[in-house]
């Protein structure tokens, strides 16, 4: 049996290396099987050699983010102790992407918000697949930060004046009906389907600095079937909920990019809505474009989920159910 206590300068930081939930460390000690005792500024972990070391470099890891300016949550503190739980049953060393590893990749932060960073080992690819390639897929499902990421990384090259506007779009497949018979101007017609952009952009800036990118016109909002014909120069151009894009209005998409821009293409192929499925124009991209030149494909799984870890699980219930068979076709009556 080993014993290991580690002392910090004040409660308040340790507190912050378990986001201030102490139920994160009884989490930590059934995972690793051992005893975790915290009282004032110390904590003492008790077990097995192996598994005790495994517990001190989960704090470690945490330190180490927290103090590099990193804010720890739930989801870095169990992604730490996934790391180390993972580290116990493999036999060789293995490279496992540290929290203060993902930390090191910062987007945006200023004023009252955090800087965004990557909390898993594929959104860490993501940004830097972003970083190196004019046109990037994000793929995979609900809650994997893809949509959130592209927003972060578009809103960080226009603060650093790398791009000149941001246009969002996305098609407007749910609507049933052409966009000219809704209420309203374009903009407000195709508010609502953009509103996830919004809502990440407003969760990332300061409101003072949402309001300057709207009343410059920035940030550009158009629907995906009104873009023929246009050449987007120096933008970063997001088209979000791409499965429901149609093969031609992808191929459209996808040749207005022009000098100086980024697009990036976020999309889940499990939630298509078009009929049939095969008419996704995101399905002939992922067949199509792989290996060519300046395009990247990132492809998020189910422990990507950063939401609540019943997301996760729920995903992960459907993926299985629907691979054998056991999925039931919804009732349309």
């Amino acid at each position: 049996m080993a014993e290991e206590t580690l002392e910090f300068e004040s409660p308040h930081f340790l507190h912050s290396l378990f986001a201030d939930d102490l139920s994160l460390l009884k989490e930590m000690g059934e995972h690793l099987q051992i005893l975790v005792t915290s009282r004032d500024a110390w904590v003492k972990l008790q077990g097995e050699d192996d598994r005790v070391r495994a517990g001190v470099s989960v704090l470690a890891d945490l330190e180490k983010a927290r103090r590099s300016g990193g804010t720890i949550n739930h989801h870095s503190f169990r992604y730490a102790l996934t790391n180390a739980v993972e580290s116990l049953s493999v036999v060789e060393d293995a490279d496992f992407e540290s929290v203060s590893q993902l930390f090191e990749c910062q987007l945006l932060g200023s004023g009252s918000k955090p800087a965004v960073t990557p909390r898993t080992r594929n959104q860490l690819s993501y940004v830097q697949a972003l970083d190196s390639h004019e046109v990037v897929f994000g793929i995979g499902p609900a809650g994997t930060g893809k949509t959130f990421l592209a927003m972060a990384y578009a809103l960080d090259l226009l603060k650093s004046r790398q791009i000149d506007r941001i246009i969002l779009t996305r098609p407007a497949v749910e609507a049933g009906e052409a966009l000219g018979f809704l209420p309203g101007a374009l903009e407000e017609k195709v508010l609502p389907y953009l509103r996830p952009l919004y809502d990440a952009m407003n969760e990332m800036l300061d409101p003072a600095e949402s309001l300057k990118f709207a009343e410059k016109n920035l940030i550009e909002i158009a629907p995906l079937a009104y873009m023929r014909g246009r050449t987007l120069n120096h933008a970063c151009v997001i088209l979000d909920e791409a499965q429901n894009s149609s093969r031609e209005q992808m191929f459209m998409f996808l040749t207005r990019l022009g000098e100086g821009s980024k697009c990036i293409v976020t999309g889940d192929p499990s939630q298509i809505d078009l009929r049939p499925r095969n008419k996704s124009g995101l399905l002939e991209a992922m067949k199509l474009l792989r290996g060519v030149e300046g395009i990247a494909f990132t492809e998020f799984k189910g422990q990507d989920v950063v939401r609540h870890p019943v997301v996760a699980r729920i995903i992960e219930a459907y993926d299985s159910g629907r691979s054998s068979g056991e999925g039931a076709e919804p009732d349309n009556n």
